[in-house]
């Protein structure tokens, strides 16, 4: 697939740029999906961009962002409940993801699904070319979809699916499968499940490596991004702090540096981080320098091991304060002095640049940190010179 420049701006930590202030009618999802692999040439095209761009790892992916996956390629996505992998000459796309309803558009190619959980309210639809196909509850699930032929395969390895398409709607159990073909009118055949193949033998080997994680001790799978952290870092116990994760780092590393800034719906600008693990503690918890290094703290996110999750996480597109810049987010001048920005340490208040509910306000912050004394986010919000809420 052809691609050529986007149009929207990536930043650079060493390169000034202009951030500016946003306003949406209603609060953003609390989650997000986590491109966290890619192999090959896997290209993304932003929401309401024409044009196409190579992939990088961390990007965030949200609603009307779509991804193609070239010949020899695969890509990987983590949302707080399920993992989406594409396979070689994949499309797929988000028409929709928010906290309770998850709507991929899956055109072409193969797709992995292995969806955790369903709570209560929640909705998961995959829509292919000949049918939309929901699936209504925990389980693991493979679609096929090819567009030259106009037919799809879905596969229910474990759990269970509901499919509608042209006049009809069907129920697809554990390990069935159904081709589907037509659109205006549907004819489908269901059959056993055929044997996996490579595509579904890799996926389940990543199942398998995340399944060993030794961070999931520490933090709820809500935390998208925690399954990278085990192979970079060590998790310690830390007076004063409960447990920590130190990445293995160069001498003078610090948070927040390697990366770039990229504008992303409806947050603004969001930390785009360098390193292979550097999706979660970009986006939950603190950063605090402690015995001479950098640990990230999770807050009330982190429990010990059996114990319960506090707090339901929150994405949030950087955790920083912006210094040289008045108010909210930070101004620049192209050309002028750099405006630079700093991780939050524990107990800060993170006062975003986007519109937001004061429900949302108080969530965003005592998900990701410990706050004494909530009635001072209350009070922060109120005389902030932010956007009015």
């Amino acid at each position: 697939m052809a691609m050529s420049k986007p149009k929207y701006l990536l930043l650079t930590a060493t390169v000034s740029s202009l951030f500016v202030l946003t306003a949406h009618a209603q609060d953003p999802p609390t989650r997000v999906a986590d491109l966290n692999f890619i192999t090959g040439n896997v290209s993304i095209q932003p929401a309401g961009a024409d044009d196409w761009a190579p992939a990088v790892v961390n990007r965030p992916v949200t609603t009307g962002d779509n991804l193609w996956a070239d010949t020899d390629s695969r890509a990987e996505l983590h949302l707080n409940n399920a993992v989406l992998r594409l396979g070689p000459q994949s499309s797929m796309g988000f028409l929709n993801l928010d906290d309770h309803f998850v709507q991929i558009r899956f055109t072409q190619g193969e797709l992995v699904l292995r969806a955790r959980h369903l709570a209560d309210g929640d909705s998961f639809e995959v829509d292919t070319p000949n049918a939309a196909i929901t699936i209504t509850g925990g389980g693991e699930y493979r679609f096929n979809a090819d567009p030259d032929a106009a037919t799809t395969w879905a596969v229910v390895r474990r759990g269970q699916a509901d499919v509608n398409g042209g006049g009809h709607d069907f129920t697809l159990n554990a390990n069935n499968s159904a081709q589907l073909s037509g659109t205006d009118q549907l004819a489908y055949e269901v059959q056993y499940a055929p044997q996996p193949d490579w595509f579904e033998a890799w996926a389940e080997d990543r199942d398998a490596h995340e399944a060993r994680s030794q961070s999931a001790h520490y933090l709820p799978p809500g935390v998208i991004g925690y399954q990278e952290l085990d192979s970079y870092g060590t998790w310690r116990d830390t007076p004063g702090y409960g447990p920590v994760w130190y990445p293995t780092v160069d001498t003078g590393w610090a948070p927040y540096r390697n990366g770039h800034w990229a504008w992303i719906e409806p947050w603004g600008w969001s930390w785009v981080d360098d390193a292979p693990w550097g999706f979660a503690p970009a986006h939950y918890g603190r950063w605090a320098f402690v015995n001479g290094g950098w640990g990230w703290i999770p807050g009330p996110l982190a429990v010990g091991r059996g114990g319960p999750a506090v707090m339901t996480p929150v994405y949030a597109p950087a955790l920083v304060a912006f210094i040289g810049g008045g108010g909210w987010g930070a101004s620049l001048s192209f050309g002028g002095p750099a405006v630079g920005w700093v991780p939050l340490g524990p107990g800060e208040v993170y006062a975003p640049a986007y519109h937001m509910s004061a429900d949302y306000f108080r969530t965003v912050n005592v998900s990701s940190t410990t706050i004494v004394n909530t009635v001072n986010i209350t009070a922060l919000r109120r005389n902030s010179t932010g956007p009015a809420f």
